[in-house]
């Protein structure tokens, strides 16, 4: 990041947009002291000279809270501890008052969790609604959200917009970063647009349409980020109509009902619903990442066992999980051998790859997917979350599977990644491969799948495909019909 200038004002809600890699975290963390900054100054209301800012804790102390995209409290302390943690008196902390405390702030939010239950317990939304309530309760003057509405649903969102527009009549000035440019359009007054760590310019909100946004950050005009789909990319084999995986009376231990579900050669399909509705659960007892309890499942019509990942991935299904910090990357590989994990897997470990087909394999797919990485020896936590997000994929694409299962393989990355990601996802299943496609954004499983299964309460409430695959249509789906 160089020369970038940015002016946040009192009682302002500015979104900070950019691709991944154009600077957003840097900043952030410059502005929070987490990094030290080169050159430029910093400066805040009442002070009549710059703010020095060593260490998150200077920045606290300025009045400048944040919330990660990643939640980093502790789940095993409770609601309360977390909230409170390193602002508490330790042994001589008075726990009750603490507790009731925490409630009352958790009352006022409306946010579903108790102050003494241990964090653990909570969804990942509830989780980041608790980080959201310690960032507050810290009386801050400059609020800085990274991504935090890429766990919750909408109707969680709409209760965090509801706090930033309080916020903001209370003289917060608040600095949005997201991805969703719905959410930005929503509820924002200004943007500011960095590309390659440099500053493309501030914006006020009616004056930048959305197809203008899009080509500042990309850098390029864009003529309908709508229309990735390309009739002719369309798969016409003559097996074109063999189902390749079948799922009858599925039901895992993670609480979904029993399901029924198939997938055709060439097809991309997906679940769709609100958060918690059983979409990741339906996948994962596919995949065998869950128990199954009952129910049987066929490839290519023979009935096949599937009790844990390995027999699923032995059958050709590959799948890229909602988390990738906790279920996909592992941090301190290189990205050379988060590439070839699941391929070794496969070959076993008593069979390790060359070193020459290692980097044959990475190198191939990091060309292939344009993964910015310095090298392939490079570890993958340094990687941004888009980067990340296409090595876990060019790791099952190397195993070739015949059935590809992604599950918000978009969140949480700039809209540049994600046109990629959805464009090779329709070439995929215009070669052949079976895709089955999740994302908590319905323009974006509109403009991928050609049939969405929609999910209410963890269980299957419809399909639709062909004139029915409309928003309308799938949000009355959920809501019950005329509901």
């Amino acid at each position: 990041m160089q020369n970038v200038d940015f002016t946040l004002c009192e009682g302002e809600i500015h979104a900070l947009m950019g691709e991944n890699g154009a600077g957003k975290s840097t900043l952030i963390k410059v502005l929070t002291g987490v990094y030290e900054k080169d050159e430029g100054e910093i400066f805040l209301k009442g002070m009549n000279k710059a703010a020095v800012i060593r260490s998150p804790q200077d920045a606290q102390k300025l009045g400048i809270s944040t919330v990660y995209q990643e939640i980093t409290l502790c789940p095993n302390l409770s609601v309360a501890e977390n909230m409170y943690i390193a602002r508490g008196k330790g042994a001589g902390q008075n726990w009750k008052k603490m507790n009731a405390d925490a409630d009352k702030i958790l009352k006022s939010l409306d946010i579903p969790a108790k102050a003494t239950q241990q964090l653990s317990s909570c969804s990942i939304a509830i989780q980041q609604m608790v980080a959201i309530a310690r960032a507050v309760d810290m009386d801050c003057k400059v609020l800085i959200l990274d991504e935090p509405t890429s766990s919750l649903d909408e109707q969680e969102v709409q209760k965090l917009f509801g706090l930033m527009r309080d916020l903001k009549k209370r003289g917060v000035g608040i600095i949005f970063v997201t991805h969703f440019l719905d959410q930005v359009y929503e509820v924002s007054d200004k943007i500011t647009v960095l590309r390659d760590g440099k500053l493309v310019g501030e914006y006020e909100i009616e004056t930048l349409p959305r197809v203008k946004l899009v080509a500042k950050m990309l850098g390029k005009e864009l003529d309908d980020m709508e229309e990735i789909r390309d009739d002719s990319l369309v798969y016409k084999g003559k097996d074109a109509d063999e189902t390749v995986f079948e799922a009858k009376g599925l039901q895992s231990n993670a609480g979904i009902k029993p399901f029924d579900f198939y997938i055709k050669r060439g097809e991309v399909n997906g679940f769709t619903g609100l958060l918690g509705s059983g979409r990741s659960e339906c996948v994962r007892a596919i995949f065998g990442a869950d128990r199954m309890l009952h129910g049987e499942v066929k490839k290519n019509g023979k009935k096949i066992k599937i009790s844990k990942p390995i027999d699923a991935m032995k059958n050709g299904i590959a799948y890229l999980p909602e988390d990738r910090k906790i279920d996909g990357i592992i941090g301190d590989l290189s990205v050379r051998e988060n590439i070839i994990l699941a391929l070794q897997v496969l070959k076993g470990f008593f069979k390790p790859f060359t070193k020459a087909q290692a980097y044959k394999f990475a190198d191939e797919y990091i060309k292939l997917l344009e993964i910015k990485t310095a090298s392939a020896d490079t570890p993958i936590k340094s990687l941004s979350g888009g980067n990340q997000q296409k090595v876990i994929l060019a790791r099952w694409l190397l195993m070739n599977p015949e059935y590809l299962i992604l599950d918000e393989p978009t969140r949480g990355i700039d809209i540049g990644t994600k046109i990629e990601i959805q464009k090779l996802v329709l070439k995929l299943a215009s070669e052949g491969m079976s895709v089955t496609f999740i994302s908590s954004e319905t323009d974006e499983m509109l403009r991928t799948c050609s049939r969405l299964v929609v999910m209410r309460d963890r269980k299957v409430v419809g399909e639709l495909s062909g004139e029915d695959l409309t928003q309308n249509k799938i949000m009355s789906t959920i809501a019950g019909g005329d509901r």
